[in-house]
């Protein structure tokens, strides 16, 4: 662990394992579904991120994408990913761990489940789906903001 001048440790993020906790692709409409189409499928995106503490400075973050694609009210395909890295964080300040676990850890996580979601389409006979990045910073800010109203309308006497 690294010191600074004054002797205390300097923050630390280090990545200890990555794995896939789930992947499903479904594909209802094959060989249908794999016909060329005069429009693009419309394609919906849904992003999560948790955190769950393991020790005092090993973290489970947990990325999940689920991926829809329908042309009109017919399912093309479906992909769920619940893709997850073990971190060690350490040295930052206690303001700061939030900020680290859902914004940092998802985006070192990122690269590697839009591959996964890229090749599990292209398996399934379609395009590769390169969902576009993330910014897990304005997920973050906006988690926080409802949490805020969330808790200001509980608090109001009824």
């Amino acid at each position: 662990m690294a010191n600074d001048d004054q002797g205390t440790a300097s923050p630390s993020l280090n990545i200890l394992a990555q794995y896939i906790k789930d992947l499903s692709f479904e594909n209802p409409g094959a060989p249908r579904s794999l016909q060329a189409r005069d429009k693009a499928p419309a394609i919906n995106i849904n992003v999560n991120v948790n955190a769950n503490p393991l020790s005092d400075s090993d973290f489970d973050v947990v990325l999940a994408l689920n991926a829809e694609a329908k042309d009109g009210d017919k399912v093309l395909f479906a992909a769920e990913l619940v893709y997850g890295g073990v971190f060690r964080v350490t040295g930052f300040p206690q303001e700061h761990m939030l900020p680290v676990l859902f914004i940092e850890c998802p985006r070192l996580l990122f690269p590697f489940a839009r591959q996964i979601i890229a090749d599990a389409t292209r398996n399934g006979g379609f395009p590769p789906l390169l969902i576009d990045p993330i910014d897990f910073a304005q997920m973050f800010a906006q988690r926080v903001a409802e949490e805020q109203t969330r808790a200001k309308v509980q608090a109001v006497p009824n």
